[in-house]
């Protein structure tokens, strides 16, 4: 019986371990991911929404394969995505939903602003949670005191978006005309972009490793939002390839693209970690850093009157207690086990070697253990030649566009964008930190 019970808790204690490298990247992503879309208010400037995301993705682009670079190598990445041939579709899917996503928040943010955007498309948890319990098992086996959070959590985030959307149409700000577009935008980004976490997790049980899946990701991406302008924003004439004050702007699109991956990245591995269910709702704390970004530093309710204030400040409290309620409900070993099911299933379905997946997925450099180079995440990467030709590249294009940089023509306080910009470096360093002491990010 001593035996079974030391067993029970070391397994809790690796889920808490476990839980809590989870929810460290989670929060990390809500802090970069909320500083992302900051730049879009570069759409202000006379720039279509179509050519906004354009630009965000091209700066997506060029980070996505420049940081598994510095962290990986290309050859662990490229041996990583050899292994996952069956992967490569999935991940170029998931970047395609992400473009189509990030173009109806550029509308959203344009028609309602930051502040009332964000909190409207973070009711893709909802969306997560759904999906993560019908082709995950997650909650499967859960507590009652788990599924309470969870159901709780989301009941509360669905009315914090009602509050905010009628916030918004009863005279929220000066958009207010254009007020039920921007709110149908942030409803199908919300959609999309919680779909978009069934092929996150489908690959992380499959063992591939985050920074190998977004290097494919970005193609995706990239394919789709330039798709989009071809199609839909005036093809080969459209302004964004001949206006001559585009350069202008590049930087800081290309630097919230960069901010954006810096968060996801920290969500997939949230996502590996915790499970769509409760990474979703936990980095979904970045409204809380929309609106600090959209209060603070444009402004967005200098000219609002107290009660619509107080309203948006109420709606934003409540969704962050009700994403807080779902994403501290611990897993526990029968649920665990739930999912493991699903990882097992994914084995079975394309005849992976189940113990080099489960290492992956559960981080194979956990405190204690040694790396035993059985998979190409666990070598120590090997660097070539590419990879310091594609961070040299990514560092020329960031300095080669800063230099033409202009400040955008809008007010801002630059005090908060200091203040705001420190919490952004600090909460990457620590979150890296452990994730790094405890997986080699893999």
């Amino acid at each position: 019986m001593s035996a079974i019970k030391k067993t029970s808790a070391r397994a809790a204690a690796s889920f808490a371990s476990q839980h809590g490298l989870g929810v460290a990247c989670a929060l990390a992503a809500g802090v970069w991911l909320g500083a992302a879309e900051a730049p879009t208010k570069l759409v202000n400037s006379g720039l279509s929404p179509y050519a906004i995301s354009l630009c965000m993705v091209a700066g997506v682009f060029t980070a996505r394969w420049t940081i598994p670079t510095l962290f990986k190598g290309t050859r662990s990445v490229f041996a990583d995505l050899g292994e996952n041939k069956h992967l490569i579709p999935i991940a170029i899917l998931a970047g395609m939903l992400w473009a189509v996503a990030n173009t109806l928040t550029v509308f959203a943010i344009r028609d309602v602003g930051l502040t009332i955007a964000f909190p409207l498309w973070n009711t893709n948890s909802l969306v997560g949670i759904l999906w993560g319990r019908l082709l995950f098992g997650e909650l499967k086996g859960a507590s009652k005191k788990n599924i309470a959070k969870v159901v709780l959590g989301a009941v509360a985030i669905v009315l914090a978006a009602v509050m905010l959307g009628f916030s918004t149409i009863h005279g929220g700000g000066p958009q207010g005309g254009r007020a039920l577009g921007g709110i149908l935008a942030a409803a199908g980004a919300s959609l999309l972009w919680g779909t978009m976490y069934v092929p996150y997790r489908k690959a992380y049980i499959s063992g591939m490793n985050p920074l190998s899946f977004v290097t494919v990701f970005t193609i995706g991406e990239l394919a789709t939002v330039f798709a989009l302008v071809l199609a839909l924003d005036g093809g080969t004439k459209a302004a964004i390839f001949h206006s001559a004050e585009t350069i202008h702007l590049l930087f800081w699109l290309f630097l919230g693209g960069f901010a954006w991956v810096i968060g996801d990245l920290f969500q997939q591995f949230a996502t590996k970690f915790l499970g769509i269910g409760r990474a979703i709702p936990l980095s979904n704390t970045n409204q809380l850093w929309g609106l600090a970004w959209g209060a603070l530093v444009f402004g967005e309710l200098a000219h609002a009157d107290w009660p619509h204030r107080l309203l948006v400040v109420a709606g934003s409290l409540i969704m962050i207690a009700g994403a807080l309620a779902v994403s501290t409900a611990v897993a526990t070993e029968r649920e665990h086990a739930s999912m493991n099911n699903a990882l097992d299933r994914e084995c079975a379905r394309y005849q992976l070697d189940h113990d080099r997946v489960l290492r992956a997925f559960h981080g194979q450099a956990r405190t204690g253990q040694a790396y035993n180079g059985s998979q190409p995440g666990d070598r120590d990467p090997q660097r070539s030649v590419w990879d310091y030709a594609i961070v040299a590249v990514a560092v020329g294009v960031f300095v080669f566009l800063g230099i033409h940089a202009t400040v955008p023509p809008f007010g801002m306080d630059l005090a908060w964008v200091w203040v705001l910009a420190g919490v952004l470096v600090f909460s990457a360093l620590l979150a890296g930190w452990g994730l790094w002491k405890a997986t080699r990010f893999s």
